[in-house]
């Protein structure tokens, strides 16, 4: 990520930690909406409200922004990466701490206060399948309905290693040309297929295609300045328009119920605005993004997307419902009530079991010497000789 945003070479990307916090509050808005205006997919909410409804768009530039962040290391050194079972260590490190932590959250609320609105009370099989982030592929009942998406970006890091081989070898536009037309095939099978479309609503196969799209524009940061200088705003807007246009003209029910072909017909707009903004332009959208706030909004990002399910939950049946009319005035009041609470909770959240995962990529110096020792304790390693015991004291 780049410290600069004139340079997307090195450092931190300017502009993608908002642009990730703003995802993540949608999704909190979204999950409110849902609350507020019952009927998916079809929207009953007045115009000045009726766009959130489309929730899994934020998802869209989670996955396309994970390509792009995953890559962008990689495509600075010929699409090497630096090992894939470091990679690896580092991902787990980076995710796991915080999701556990939100699982067990989860958890509990859903066994002591209120488990989802349609979901059974999770049981073993429940928790199982979320620790493992299985749970797309062995579907269970779960505490928190934002984590299906948690696993399948796991397990698209476990094909990174193998997209980028194919980087290497055939160019990033053939690969992730490959991917997409592979999504497509399956897309144009599931109507056939009852398994096959089961197993795409659990585990919806355009995120892959999203995924490599993202890796696409990561490319640019080993592009030459001719290339890093195309309006690639203008290429988002662009590709945005025509599909925003179709949205807006067939409404939600069509929409929502072509989330594949829609997901992948946004991917190219947002790939390009991610380009635009690793090259440092437009300026004043990137200024916008790397402001305090919403730089703040989007460091705990990642914790407000894992925790916020189960506060919506909560608050809106033990604090909205009931005491306003239904629809909008309950949605503007759980907005006022939720966002905060979810954002402060989220802020809390990150600071134990994220951002300390952050600032360390394994453990603390301190602590692992402590681990040592204790070790060798255990050994009989510590220049003490080991204690003895007969044969038959343990029985």
């Amino acid at each position: 990520m780049t410290t600069s945003s004139h340079d997307g070479r090195r450092g931190r990307v300017a502009g993608l930690d908002g642009l990730r916090g703003l995802a993540a509050l949608y999704v909190v808005v979204n999950h409110i909406f849902e609350r507020a205006f019952p009927g998916y997919p079809a929207d009953h909410a007045p115009f000045w409200a009726a766009g959130f409804i489309y929730g899994r768009f934020a998802v869209v530039v989670f996955i396309v922004l994970s390509g792009l962040s995953l890559a962008l290391a990689p495509a600075r050194d010929g699409w090497r990466l630096d090992g894939v079972a470091r990679f690896a260590r580092r991902r787990a490190w980076r995710i796991l701490p915080a999701y556990w932590a939100a699982l067990a959250f989860s958890l509990a609320v859903a066994w002591l206060i209120l488990p989802p609105p349609g979901e059974a009370v999770p049981d073993l099989h429940s928790v199982a399948a979320n620790a493992l982030l299985v749970q797309n592929v062995f579907p269970a009942a779960t505490p928190n309905r934002s984590f299906w998406s948690i696993a399948i970006e796991a397990q698209l890091y476990v094909l990174f290693p193998l997209l980028l081989l194919v980087v290497r070898r055939r160019g990033a536009v053939v690969m992730a040309a490959a991917v997409t037309l592979l999504v497509a095939l399956v897309g144009i099978a599931v109507p056939h297929i009852a398994r096959l479309d089961a197993f795409a609503t659990q585990s919806p196969p355009d995120l892959a295609a999203l995924f490599a799209l993202g890796m696409v524009a990561a490319g640019i940061v080993a592009a030459g300045e001719r290339r890093r200088s195309w309006p690639w705003a203008w290429f988002a807007l662009a590709a945005a328009a025509p599909v925003l246009a179709t949205i807006w003209w067939q409404g939600s029910v069509w929409t929502l119920d072509s989330l594949l072909w829609v997901d992948i017909a946004l991917g190219p707009a947002i790939a390009c605005l991610l380009a635009a903004l690793v090259t440092g332009r437009p300026a004043l959208l990137v200024r916008l993004l790397d402001t305090r706030p919403l730089r703040s909004l989007g460091l705990s990002s990642y914790s407000l997307y894992l925790t916020h399910g189960p506060i919506v939950v909560v608050l809106y049946e033990k604090v909205v419902a009931g005491r306003v009319g239904h629809g909008g005035p309950s949605f503007l009041l759980a907005l006022a009530v939720v966002v905060p609470a979810t954002v402060l909770f989220a802020r809390a959240f990150a600071a134990v079991f994220e951002i300390p995962f952050q600032r360390h990529r394994g453990w603390p110096p301190a602590l692992r010497a402590a681990v040592r020792a204790v070790s060798r304790r255990r050994r009989g390693e510590s220049g003490r000789p080991a204690p003895t015991y007969s044969q038959g004291a343990a029985s």
